[in-house]
């Protein structure tokens, strides 16, 4: 999506992270499970940052990287989802290794089936969405009702390696699911009771932002 000497420059530029991290970042490329890319883990966390948000619930744990990276960065309690029993078990194992069990709870299954469950933990600051591609309306449909008044939403994904604007490919697959995510962006984007933007950044990042009153509204 940019050159890639742009690419390495800036991720030259990135904060060291710590032993631990690095750990985890070879372990996910070593066994394909797909983490969030240094920079664009750092672009969330400064959002974090800015933000403050004290309770984050994550959609989408995989082994647990980006959670404990949020809660490494800001403090916050983290509720994270993951359906994939392989994966919730190393996210286990890692949030143990981090000695983090008191700011992340894990929990495991479908999110859609565990709405009841997560709501017991809200209300949150922030919602963060990294899971099923396809199911990404039905995700913010569903837990934005489990945030604060002032929180933020972000939603990971939303390029996906460029199918959004790309539509021709051999890969029928792909291009369906390309064309999803970008309804999905449409919908986002026109939502009334929400400031969005995506960032084109890895693989891009929607930011919104719920509207203060009804001034922002018209």
């Amino acid at each position: 999506m940019f050159d890639q000497n742009l690419l390495s420059y800036l991720n030259s530029k990135l904060p060291e992270r710590t032993n631990f991290f690095q750990e985890m970042e070879q372990y996910a490329k070593k066994n394909h499970v797909p983490i969030m890319d240094p920079y664009s883990m750092e672009t969330v966390l400064q959002l974090l940052r800015i933000y403050q948000p004290k309770s984050i619930l994550e959609i989408g744990t995989a082994i647990g990287y980006s959670a404990l990276r949020m809660t490494h960065a800001t403090g916050s309690k983290i509720v994270t989802i993951e359906r994939d029993e392989q994966r919730y078990e190393q996210a286990e194992l890692n949030i143990q290794k981090a000695n983090m069990e008191e700011n992340v709870v894990l929990l495991k299954g479908d999110a859609l089936e565990l709405l009841d469950e997560v709501s017991t933990y809200g209300p949150f600051d922030c919602l963060f969405i990294d899971a099923a591609k396809g199911q990404y309306k039905r995700f913010f449909e569903n837990f934005t009702p489990l945030l604060a008044e002032r929180s933020l939403i972000i939603t990971d994904n939303v390029l996906f390696k460029g199918y959004v604007y790309q539509h021709e490919t051999e890969n029928k697959r792909l291009q369906k699911l390309g064309q999803k995510i970008d309804h999905f962006n449409d919908w986002l984007l026109n939502q009334p009771d929400y400031h969005t933007i995506i960032l084109p950044v890895g693989d891009g990042i929607a930011v919104s932002v719920k509207k203060s009153n009804m001034n922002d509204k018209k």
